[in-house]
């Protein structure tokens, strides 16, 4: 590989903010959605099902562009592919609150979701390869809490325009934020590596299939889809269920309520401390129990009071679990980490497109309670997949290095 351009040192503080402010307000253009489905219902004339599609739409083009887009950052910078992301989104976000036919509406997601793709992996790489070795854990948690945040504060964020304005206006306001994160990534940030890969512009798609050659690194993907099918399925219910003739909830009064889930998120940054003590799949264990419970009480009783405590539940056990499945596939995929870090993205938010189709139809079916039992299932069966995942021994002590290096 031929180093192009010698790195700035950066700031890492400024960095750090930065690249948490980003991560938060492009992903969070998935979940912008969820409230708003019933508002399209009506706009639109469609049914639920078919108003699901405006967020698995995005979901499902973000989930396959960033397979494309992870190994495209190694031929042409992190910090080129963010920008690029972060220009298109600029240019195609206002266009979705001035269509009036729903299909429309679900070709400007698409591009929207696209656009959004070139971002994540390359904020991943850029951290890793920016950051010195004692902080890089520390801007990888900061990262994940921003994904994880961004499930919350997209809803508020659409929630809160929509009530106060109009749903047009979710998307004409996000564009103008998108325009100033443009600004703040090309000017606020250093320039990293570019890097000259050897193959052709396809060499990253076909790498791929060299992660499922690693020993138990393709047991990690069935959980990345499962965290998302659970947390994209759970705001799906919760908006419906709390809304429902037995909690009657106003729109602003449900807002409270999934405002009250940000609280478990802010245990991720700390992640990494909890990973160098008690080891990543301990931690990983942890925190798919701790999800799967906290959502199973939440479809247990039909009481408010504890609805928003076993929420928080499954947000902390979610910000547990994610920074530890990241740092657990960095371990096992060992030189093919841009890869398995690319497909670990494309299986989470296809369990992203996924959530929603299937509270959907759960709720149609079984009811709201039931979706919840369901979604929690699921996260206690992925518990088992850890067992199947092997450590060598120069792995499983990782995370002790990066303590001491932490510490020195």
């Amino acid at each position: 590989m031929i180093n192009t351009v010698k790195p700035i040192k950066p700031h890492y503080h400024l960095t750090t903010l930065i690249l948490f402010w980003c991560s938060l307000i492009v992903v969070s253009a998935l979940y912008l959605t969820i409230p708003l489905l019933t508002v399209f219902e009506d706009v639109f004339q469609v049914s639920s099902s078919d108003a699901a599609w405006a967020g698995s739409a995005f979901s499902f083009a973000f989930a396959g562009g960033g397979l494309l887009f992870g190994g495209l950052s190694d031929r042409y910078g992190r910090k080129k592919m963010m920008i690029a992301g972060l220009c298109l989104l600029t240019a195609s976000t206002p266009f979705i609150g001035i269509v009036h036919e729903f299909h429309w509406l679900i070709i400007l997601r698409v591009i929207q979701g696209l656009a959004a793709s070139m971002f994540p992996p390359a904020v991943l790489a850029y951290a890793m390869e920016m950051f010195p070795a004692n902080k890089k854990v520390t801007i990888l948690g900061f990262i994940s809490t921003a994904f994880l945040m961004a499930s919350i504060v997209g809803q508020i964020y659409s929630s809160t325009v929509e009530m106060a304005l109009s749903w047009e206006n979710v998307f004409y306001i996000l564009g103008i934020v998108y325009f100033v994160s443009l600004f703040l990534i090309a000017l606020g940030i250093p320039k990293d590596i570019t890097q000259k890969p050897e193959g052709d512009f396809f060499s990253p798609l076909k790498r791929i299939g060299g992660i499922f050659k690693k020993k138990s690194l393709p047991f990690c993907y069935i959980i990345s889809s499962t965290l998302f099918i659970s947390l994209v399925g759970f705001f799906s219910t919760l908006g419906s269920y709390l809304s429902s003739a037995h909690f009657g909830l106003s729109h602003q009064e449900i807002l409270w309520v999934r405002a009250a889930g940000i609280i478990g998120m802010f245990l991720s940054p700390f992640d990494g401390k909890l990973v160098a003590k008690f080891g990543v799949k301990n931690v990983l264990w942890c925190g798919l129990i701790m999800a799967g419970i906290g959502l199973g009480l939440v479809g247990v009783s039909e009481n408010l009071a504890l609805l928003i405590p076993t929420s928080i539940i499954f947000t902390a056990g979610i910000a547990m679990a994610l920074p530890a499945l990241i740092s657990l596939i960095g371990t096992l995929a060992g030189e093919l980490r841009a890869s398995a870090l690319s497909f670990h993205m494309f299986m989470l938010f296809i369990g992203a497109s996924l959530g929603p189709i299937i509270s959907v139809y759960l709720i149609d079916t079984q009811g709201h309670r039931s979706t919840f039992e369901v979604l929690a299932g699921l996260l206690l069966i992925s518990t088992v997949v850890p067992l199947f995942i092997r450590l060598e021994r120069k792995e499983s002590i990782t995370p002790i290095n990066q303590r001491n290096q932490t510490t020195s």
